[in-house]
């Protein structure tokens, strides 16, 4: 057989199919909610681990830098070290006093770079100690984090597979509501759903109001709606309305009011009788 197209549903064919679309998506919201806050910890666990597997790399790479860095100033004391002997050899080879003074004074030079760079050295050593410690802390944090997201993580898929059933059931469910209404309605009502605080898109009138904002609907659009003759929406919150009759839900009729009774009062006598 084939399948109806949504455009030749009734009005109040695709209000019931709204309804319990809206309905079934409710319970799996409410399967949702059962994870509780645990899908955002797990995503806020791990963006946290990232960022300290980030510094840890930053950590490692400082100290690699500042070891790299260490290994040139020695290299260039080791230089410096060279010139001092070749220039004090030459002093033994001097003619005259401004060759004196100018090894002299290269000699003094050499040994001022050579104990800026030592004094460098001892900066940067103290650096990596520093870094060192940072790297070892975020260590730390790292295994510690790992062990907190392994349990957050077994607990959500615990739940996660407590509910998969159900929850894969409804979703078919969904998709099989939401092929009897049409595209645009269809969009309508997502599109107020998602804005809607509870989720709900779609509500049936309770004691002359929304399901939804609870604002009063007039006598005549209440008419309106229980002749399922177009689709109305709450002219505050914007939900669709349907009434409670095609929701499923049973009224109340108002109980009449009893007559009071009043009670005769009877005249005191004014005088004694005879």
């Amino acid at each position: 057989m084939a399948k109806k197209n949504p455009e030749d549903y009734t009005v109040e064919e695709k209000l019931k199919a709204l309804y319990q679309l809206q309905t079934t998506l409710s319970v799996i919201d409410e399967k949702r909610a059962l994870r509780g806050e645990l899908p955002l910890e797990v995503r806020d666990t791990e963006a946290e681990l990232e960022g300290l597997k980030l510094r840890q790399e930053k950590h490692a790479t400082e100290i690699q830098e500042l070891k790299k860095t260490i290994s040139v100033m020695e290299k260039e004391i080791e230089d410096s070290k060279a010139l001092i002997e070749r220039y004090q050899s030459q002093l033994n080879d001097v003619k005259n006093n401004r060759e004196y003074d100018t090894l002299t004074k290269e000699i003094d030079f050499q040994g001022l770079e050579i104990q800026l760079r030592e004094k460098r050295i001892k900066e940067a050593e103290g650096k990596i100690d520093v870094r060192a410690n940072d790297l070892q802390e975020t260590r730390r944090n790292i295994c510690d984090k790992e062990a907190i997201l392994e349990e957050k993580k077994n607990e959500l898929d615990e739940i996660i597979e407590e509910t998969r059933a159900e929850e894969d059931k409804l979703k078919i469910k969904a998709k099989d509501l939401e092929a009897k209404i049409e595209s645009r309605l269809l969009s309508s009502f997502l599109r107020i759903r998602k804005n809607a605080h509870n989720g709900l898109g779609v509500v049936y009138v309770q004691r002359d109001a929304c399901g939804g904002c609870f604002a009063k609907i007039p006598p005549q659009r209440q008419l309106d709606l229980k002749m399922h003759k177009k689709i109305i929406v709450c002219e505050y919150c914007g939900r669709i309305l349907v009434d409670p009759e095609l929701a499923g839900v049973k009224v109340k009729a108002p109980e009449e009011k009893k007559p009071t009774r009043t009670r005769a009062t009877r005249k005191r006598k004014t005088a004694e009788e005879d």
